[in-house]
């Protein structure tokens, strides 16, 4: 059976989840305004422009958190005509706001610093500017580790990028507080260059938030925890004897619709079937509080009524000395119409997936002349 049993915790409701979004985001956003604030008026005071672009991304930050919490709103407004699968969606759209955001304050705050370094300004530090960044630093690395938390337990990608993004802070900000040391030290200034790389990692997050949310909008593989989860919530249904081809379509972080197979004895009764793929569909949704729908319950038929264990493992092994095939599953034989069928995985590094599928079905056709061979090439679609 392609499945693993395992236990997972039971997911956040939409509301619930929403209200610990927005108010992670308001904290966020408090944070990063009295941040930004001091910072700024630091930056200005000592003539730093490593400070003054680190308040810059402390503002940067909030505005990403307000967004995040209009996205969330927005997100989680009810199903309508026009859109009947709801308005999940918006988070990624959100998402990729907030990365064009981050890589305008990146793009221009190396502007600022390559300008600075042709035309360099001596610092002023202070005492007081100096405990400012530092406090800065322990502020960003408790936020990041909070934010960062809350997301991933409730499945918030923004939350967690945020947090991300804050730990993140908090290493350039103590970069910015190593410059303002070696300056008072040494009397060497390496503002420019310090705003200049805290620019580059600016950018660098703001192009690797921009890549996550355009492949979650491309539509990416579902996850092995998920995929492990909802197989075994459907092979535990009276009547399953496998699970496979789970196929998933994401409509925002919290709702996914799609498709599974099951196989089941050939002595099943078309009403058996109707009230078995009813049930699935039930027993998925409940047990995931509705974030997951089973639109469809495809059939598989396992052969009781003729002894064909010894044709089984003879396909199998042929299709699985192939060196890229994962799986195979499906096996049924009709001796009435002289058909074996199966289906077969085959993973998407083999050069040439269809070639490697015609010669599989070629063996077994040498294998079993006297039968009609009809195989299926399934995608690798679950880990």
């Amino acid at each position: 059976m392609d499945i693993e049993q395992g236990q997972a915790s039971a997911p956040i409701p939409t509301t619930r989840r929403e209200r610990t979004i927005v108010r992670t985001s308001s904290l966020g956003i408090v944070a990063n305004v009295l941040l930004a604030a001091f910072k700024a008026v630091v930056g200005v005071v000592s003539n730093s422009i490593a400070i003054t672009l680190d308040a810059v991304n402390n503002l940067s930050d909030a505005l990403s958190s307000v967004i995040t919490i209009v996205g969330t709103k927005l997100a989680g407004r009810a199903p309508d005509k026009r859109h009947p699968m709801g308005y999940g969606r918006i988070e990624y759209l959100t998402a990729m706001v907030i990365s064009v955001i981050v890589l305008y304050a990146g793009i221009t705050s190396g502007v600022e610093s390559v300008r600075k370094i042709i035309s360099p300004e001596v610092p002023d530090y202070s005492a007081a500017a100096l405990a400012v960044v530092a406090a800065g630093v322990v502020a960003k690395v408790l936020l990041g580790r909070h934010v960062q938390s809350v997301g991933k337990r409730v499945n918030a990608d923004s939350l967690v990028a945020s947090g991300q993004d804050a730990l993140s802070d908090a290493v350039l900000s103590a970069s910015t507080l190593g410059a303002a040391v070696i300056y008072l030290i040494w009397g060497l200034s390496l503002e420019a260059w310090v705003g200049t790389a805290i620019s580059a990692f600016i950018v660098k997050a703001g192009l690797g938030m921009l890549w996550r949310t355009l492949s979650q909008i491309l539509g990416e593989r579902v996850s092995p925890k998920l995929a492990e989860r909802v197989k075994g919530i459907v092979a535990e249904e009276d009547g399953v004897l496998g699970v496979y081809d789970l196929f998933l379509n994401s409509y925002g972080p919290e709702c996914r619709v799609g498709s599974v197979h099951v196989e089941v004895a050939d002595t099943t009764s078309a009403e058996e079937i109707d009230e078995l793929s009813r049930r699935v569909a039930e027993r998925v949704f409940t047990h995931t509080d509705g974030q997951v729908v089973l639109a469809a319950v495809g059939i598989y038929s396992r052969n009781t009524g003729e002894d064909v264990s010894d044709m089984r493992e003879r396909v199998r092994c042929i299709a699985v000395a192939h060196d890229h095939v994962l799986q195979f599953h499906g096996f049924h034989v009709n001796e009435a119409r002289r058909l074996l069928e199966f289906d077969v995985i085959i993973a998407f590094e083999a050069a040439d997936r269809e070639g490697e599928y015609q010669q599989i079905v070629r063996e077994v056709e040498e294998a079993f002349p006297d039968y009609a061979v009809r195989a299926t090439l399934d995608s690798d679609i679950t880990d």
